[in-house]
């Protein structure tokens, strides 16, 4: 079954900026790595949005990852390379190695088997790798689907991230993580750092942080788009904020020493841990706390004292998208889903930092 359809004209297929024309990668020299379990509903969208890049890749690997259904199959239908390794490898990150040992080319494409890209997104990507300094990019995340309440906060929440606070880190040539839905990597550099990294919860973040300690910049391309199915969910979504949430927290635990000679890089660190610890208190415990003891509901809306600040990035990128009254309505969500997330970051710092007990058991949220 497939879950949706992208429309790819015909103007979107034969476009090619004159920049990519005189680029040393025209012809793409990329292999992209789809990791997937148990995605036989979304694995052909997938497969099917690469294939009708303006710019393909030379290979599409799909790693079907010990799939109890026909994953497998349906790529293989759909002309790819299929391959699959002995016993489940018990995470994205393995799975992916398991395939970069079969790269020969310049460069890879990790997405996952439930993400989507737009037409031109690999040629948007590839005019940032000519950089030699470039290790990794990353691009603009949209979710597929804007329905349920936690589709609609995720989605505020990306329109957000990526319009505010992503061209940020990129103008500091810092961005916090190169996302792991949809990423480019210079393969012999992945090489370098024996691949992606198993040791957290979230590989895409250490990976990041590594190559900066290692000297290599990230850059963010903004006009790359992707869309990625997000947890639709309350379960789906706490199996996905509880992943993230420790995977940030172990990362912070690993790389602290590392990432102190970078002033930007640590700034922004600081800045997520406060919010992590301060504003997840303040928002779970102090402003309830006081709205009590001083009989004033008025206190509360300290909860929403932030509003124009989340409103006008994510109003202005809904204009430009045209979706102006989808993110109107989605606003109160995410509001939801960060007082939501606050109890998560909290159980991760508190597990990981004071109990000292590592939550490493990878399970996919949706």
């Amino acid at each position: 079954m497939v879950l949706s359809r992208i429309d790819f004209s015909e103007q979107q297929l034969h476009w090619w900026p004159e920049s990519l024309l005189q680029s040393e990668f025209v012809k793409s020299h990329l292999t992209i790595i789809i990791p997937a379990y148990n995605e036989a509903k979304s694995i052909a969208d997938t497969i099917l949005s690469l294939q009708c890049q303006s710019l393909p890749a030379e290979e599409i690997i799909v790693v079907d990852d010990f799939s109890s259904d026909n994953t497998g199959d349906i790529a293989r239908s759909l002309g790819v390379t299929v391959i699959r390794p002995p016993k489940n490898t018990g995470s994205k990150a393995g799975a992916q190695n398991f395939a970069l040992q079969y790269v020969q080319t310049e460069l890879t494409m990790a997405i996952d088997a439930d993400t989507t890209l737009a037409p031109d997104a690999i040629e948007k990507f590839l005019v940032a790798l000519e950089d030699s300094a470039v290790a990794a990019a990353c691009g603009f995340v949209i979710p597929r689907c804007i329905q349920t309440i936690w589709e609609r906060g995720r989605y505020i929440e990306y329109l957000f991230a990526f319009t505010f606070f992503k061209p940020i880190q990129d103008y500091y040539d810092k961005p916090l993580i190169s996302s792991g839905c949809f990423s480019v990597y210079r393969t012999d550099v992945l090489r370098q750092m024996k691949g992606w990294p198993t040791r957290t919860l979230a590989e895409d973040m250490d990976l990041t942080w590594s190559f900066y300690q290692a000297g290599y910049r990230v850059r963010f391309v903004g006009s790359a788009l992707c869309y990625p199915i997000e947890p639709h969910n309350f379960l789906f979504m706490k199996k996905q904020l509880k992943r993230w949430s420790h995977g940030f927290v172990q990362n912070v635990k690993l790389h602290w020493k590392g990432i102190l000679q970078f002033p930007y890089l640590r700034s922004i660190i600081a800045v997520a841990l406060w919010d992590a610890i301060v504003a997840s208190l303040v928002y779970l415990i102090i402003l309830p706390l006081l709205a009590i003891i001083w009989r004033n509901p008025l206190l509360l809306l300290g909860y929403v004292i932030d509003v124009p600040a989340v409103l006008i990035p994510t109003l202005l990128k809904g204009i430009e998208r045209k979706e102006v009254v989808r993110v109107l309505a989605s606003i109160p969500a995410f509001f939801i889903l960060r007082t939501v997330n606050s109890i998560f970051m909290l159980e991760a710092l508190w597990s990981e930092f004071v109990l000292k007990k590592t939550f490493n058991v990878y399970e996919k949220g949706h």
